[in-house]
């Protein structure tokens, strides 16, 4: 399980959208590691979560949630391994089967790729993500203790 402590910043309904701290750099490169620079550049804006509550929850509470793990490694395959293998082995037929100029393999290889890319995307969003709430903080603790939970 992964788990995350988002702040409500928003409540429409029984609604809440649910905003995630940004993290801190670790201590080992003090924000010059490959994954901070590309959090600057690209990571601007901050996501919004939607998520439905049972009980009641108003701006500005902290709400720890998990998110089940089991998805994350098949996911992650889809996403990176799809399109690379398309453009493989396109490439590999169209000069193999075919025997297509070079010019025409990478184009080939290039729309394959966008067409792994078009269908890992479309899986992913049939996966259903298991989330759970472990905790609602109330408003009156102080930041240490929540913390420390």
């Amino acid at each position: 399980m992964i788990e995350q402590v988002l702040t409500v910043v928003a409540v429409k309904g029984d609604t809440a959208f649910l905003q995630a701290e940004p993290k801190p750099a670790c201590a080992g490169c003090n924000g010059k590691c490959g994954s901070q620079v590309f959090a600057k550049l690209f990571g601007t804006d901050k996501k919004r979560f939607p998520y439905q509550f049972s009980e009641p929850v108003s701006v500005g509470q902290k709400v720890k949630l998990a998110l089940d793990d089991s998805h994350i490694v098949m996911s992650s395959f889809v996403v990176y391994i799809w399109p690379l293998l398309f453009a493989l082995v396109t490439a590999v037929l169209a000069q193999a089967v075919f025997g297509v100029s070079e010019g025409l393999q990478i184009g080939a290889a290039f729309a394959a790729g966008v067409l792994g890319f078009i269908l890992a995307k479309h899986r992913l969003r049939r996966v259903v993500h298991d989330v759970k709430v472990i905790k609602i903080y109330p408003l009156s603790l102080p930041v240490s203790q929540r913390d420390g939970d």
